[in-house]
């Protein structure tokens, strides 16, 4: 009705008004950055010209978060320097049938290999030292290098180099040295492609960087009391496994879990809780399509990553060759 008692003219300029201007939005508004004290904050929008390859170095069903900051090039290497070692990722592990002897000291090392990235779906998790990986941080993680340690990763192809911070155990696949965080592969070059090849060289803090250090031979175990090396207790039980052993049928007296018989894969084997914990935790991840769930089963001071129990070793044969298809290793089968 107020339309129909305006003038023509008038009518036609608003109607032309509106058709033709758009709507403020906030992305339209302008900040002051060098006035702002809250211009430092990546701010979220989505990366545009990556297109990642089907099959890349990230995990599986894993990729950039859908808000990727801004700025991930200003991001400053990490700084190395001296920190106290999380002491039970000095505590050598098995996984997958590999036997892993971690550092006990940060020591020269030098590696070529496939480098490869984790994202989205670890972020915010539980990293072997305890703190929560954070995606956009410098950081990265090796299976054998003292925790935490720094490391110069170079790009063999563009020579471009970064450091980062090494605050977890991966990957567990046997083609790759080292797992990279978001930002460090994006710098690199390697969000594109997934992986590639880097030369991963340990700086010492308080040494000169850019020395070449000769190739490092493997450490030795770490010797326990008794004369015997953790790694060959270990496996030494793993082998005991093997064979099918009774078990109770009420509960353990010590207070342990009662594992059901059958036929079991075991993915790892640690000393302590946590890291079994955490290697379930992105296990569960890469191998979502498990139809069985992961346990970790406590015995004698051994804590033991199974999936099962299966049917007869055929059904876990097959699942285990899925595995190794998919990780390059193969889990150990264990009757009970």
């Amino acid at each position: 009705m107020i339309l129909r008692l305006l003038p023509a003219a008038l009518l036609v300029s608003l109607l032309s008004a509106c058709g033709s201007s758009p709507l403020h939005t906030e992305r339209e508004t302008t900040v002051d950055t060098a006035k702002s004290p809250i211009s430092r904050a990546p701010t979220p929008t989505r990366k545009p010209g990556v297109t990642l390859k089907r099959g890349g170095g990230f995990y599986k069903d894993d990729g950039p978060a859908d808000e990727i900051p801004d700025g991930l090039d200003d991001i400053p290497d990490a700084e190395p320097r001296w920190e106290p070692l999380h002491k039970p990722a000095t505590r050598p592990y098995v996984v997958l049938g590999k036997e892993y002897v971690p550092n006990t000291a940060v020591k020269p090392y030098k590696a070529r290999g496939i480098a490869s990235w984790y994202g989205k779906k670890f972020h915010g998790q539980k990293t072997s030292i305890g703190e929560p990986y954070d995606m956009f941080a410098m950081t990265a993680a090796h299976p054998t290098l003292a925790l935490p340690s720094y490391v110069r990763v170079t790009h063999a192809q563009s020579g471009k180099s970064v450091i980062v911070r090494i605050t977890d155990r991966g990957p567990f696949h046997a083609d790759r040295v080292i797992d990279l965080s978001y930002t460090a592969a994006y710098k690199l070059g390697l969000i594109n492609g997934g992986s590639g090849l880097v030369d991963v060289e340990a700086i010492i803090p308080g040494e000169a960087t850019g020395v070449t250090y000769a190739q490092v031979a493997p450490q030795k175990p770490v010797t326990s009391p008794t004369g015997a090396d953790d790694i060959e207790q270990m496996a030494m039980r793993m082998r005991q496994e093997e064979r099918p052993v009774q078990t109770a049928s009420s509960s353990d007296s010590t207070g342990e879990k009662i594992v059901a018989k059958g036929v079991y894969l075991q993915l790892g084997a640690f000393a302590n809780a946590d890291n079994a914990e955490n290697l379930k935790n992105h296990l569960s991840r890469e191998l979502d399509w498990l139809n069985e769930s992961m346990q970790i089963n406590p015995s004698a001071g051994i804590h033991r990553l199974q999936i099962g129990p299966y049917a007869n070793r055929g059904d876990a044969d097959r699942v285990a060759e899925k595995i190794r298809s998919s990780l390059g290793y193969k889990p150990t089968i264990v009757i009970r």
